[in-house]
């Protein structure tokens, strides 16, 4: 059995495209999840190599050093944490990040910054703004039920924390939402 790591492999879609990349090449997936492939057999380098040459055209790329697994891994978890959150969590994010990293808070907060060149906090707000921004476009929800599932204690706190990331205010982005969104791989 074999983990390889992939950076960029940040949503669904991207899991569905890296198993049927993976699959073409008749290797069995055991697990699949985002930025994490496990595979039933051990793979040497050309076959990783081989792995890399489909994936790379599409995005994605091989992590092959502890630092930067890590890294994609604290990603992942802050993504995920985003988008599977609905009102408030009872934990808050640095615990979750370090009982599932087995990695004290602090070192993987000076890790990401020092990689990264952000917070991981500054890293999660981006993440939750791109979602209040897909939110608004979708038009379903109402601002403040948008602050209610994603744990904003008001709509103005959303609202002026909204304003501080992109320059806009979440009505004036609705009026002019085309081209604002990003891909969740360039946030």
């Amino acid at each position: 059995m074999m983990t390889i790591y992939i950076k960029n492999m940040v949503c669904n879609r991207c899991i569905l495209v890296v198993r049927q990349e993976i699959e073409k090449l008749d290797f069995a997936i055991q697990t699949i999840k985002l930025g994490e492939v496990t595979l039933l057999d051990e793979l040497d380098s050309e076959k990783l190599g081989k792995i890399a040459d489909v994936l790379e055209p599409l995005g994605f790329e091989l992590i092959d050093d502890k630092k930067s697994q890590l890294i994609e891994r604290i990603k992942t978890i802050v993504i995920k944490w985003v988008r599977e959150q609905d009102g408030e969590h009872t934990v808050n994010l640095s615990d979750v990040l370090a009982g599932e990293l087995h990695h004290d808070y602090n070192y993987l907060s000076n890790l990401f910054s020092e990689v990264e060149g952000v917070t991981i906090e500054k890293y999660h707000i981006a993440q939750k703004i791109e979602l209040v921004k897909e939110l608004l476009v979708y038009d379903e929800l109402s601002l403040s039920e948008i602050a209610d599932q994603l744990g904003y204690s008001s709509v103005a706190y959303l609202s002026n924390q909204f304003k501080k990331v992109t320059g806009l205010t979440p009505s004036h982005f609705k009026q002019i939402k085309e081209d604002k969104r990003k891909p969740l791989d360039e946030v």
